[in-house]
């Protein structure tokens, strides 16, 4: 998954990012005022946005208000120093998905995040299955006919990424771009060493193809027959 954090206190971005890939292992762009966290959600799709409020040159709910009017789905975690209930109520109403105040707890703040990724893609629990493979989100293990299947932390975001939309054709592209941050494109080669490992490991625990390979379109996991 890939996440933006916006925030103009360069510390705490950073915390918030490092916290962020260090945890749940998510690919994390950083931008530090509201013009470049609207031009980066113009161009890229993000599963999360973690948006301060107080930013320079575009204020945190212009950045929602922007990005709502564009049809941007993604879900907008809001960090604000701000405790009146009527900004809160003036923020969801804009198109914000959760807000936290200031200071936060970082597991707080990640649980919330996993949270609302999950329900950004329609799950609304931590354990996702699609036939004999489960997947959960919060322990980050992954189980075929009730065995574990240990998995490395690129293969596990690969899987995780094509559990939230099982059957479909998930293109190579649109995995490296939710896979990593903004240097995605020097990793075109290597995704594939990891899906091919990925697609053995599930192999010899289900004793079948669970993930194939379409030629010239993409991945995607097949149901045990």
């Amino acid at each position: 998954m890939r996440v933006l954090v916006v925030d103009d206190e360069v510390r705490l971005a950073e915390n918030v990012a490092r916290a962020l890939r260090e945890g749940p292992g998510y690919a994390v762009d950083v931008a530090h005022d509201g013009a470049d966290a609207v031009q980066l959600c113009g161009s890229n799709l993000y599963d999360l946005v973690v948006l301060d409020l107080m930013i320079p040159k575009v204020s945190g709910d212009e950045v929602v208000r922007r990005m709502r009017a564009a049809r941007h789905t993604s879900p907008i975690l809001v960090l604000t120093a701000r405790t009146e209930v009527g900004k809160t109520i003036d923020l969801l109403n804009l198109g914000a998905d959760d807000y936290m105040t200031k200071p936060f707890d970082l597991g707080e703040l990640i649980a919330r995040a996993g949270a609302l990724i999950r329900r950004g893609k329609g799950a609304s629990e931590p354990a996702l299955r699609f036939g004999v493979v489960q997947l959960h989100t919060s322990e980050q293990t992954v189980q075929v006919n009730g065995s574990r299947v240990d998995l490395s932390p690129t293969e596990y975001r690969i899987l995780e990424y094509l559990m939230f939309r099982p059957r479909a054709v998930i293109s190579k592209r649109e995995l490296l771009e939710h896979l990593y941050d903004f240097t995605w494109e020097h990793h075109s080669n290597v995704v594939e060493a990891h899906v091919s490992n990925l697609r053995k490991k599930l192999r010899i625990a289900a004793n079948v193809d669970l993930l194939q390979t379409l030629r010239g379109r993409g991945y995607r996991l097949a149901e045990a027959p």
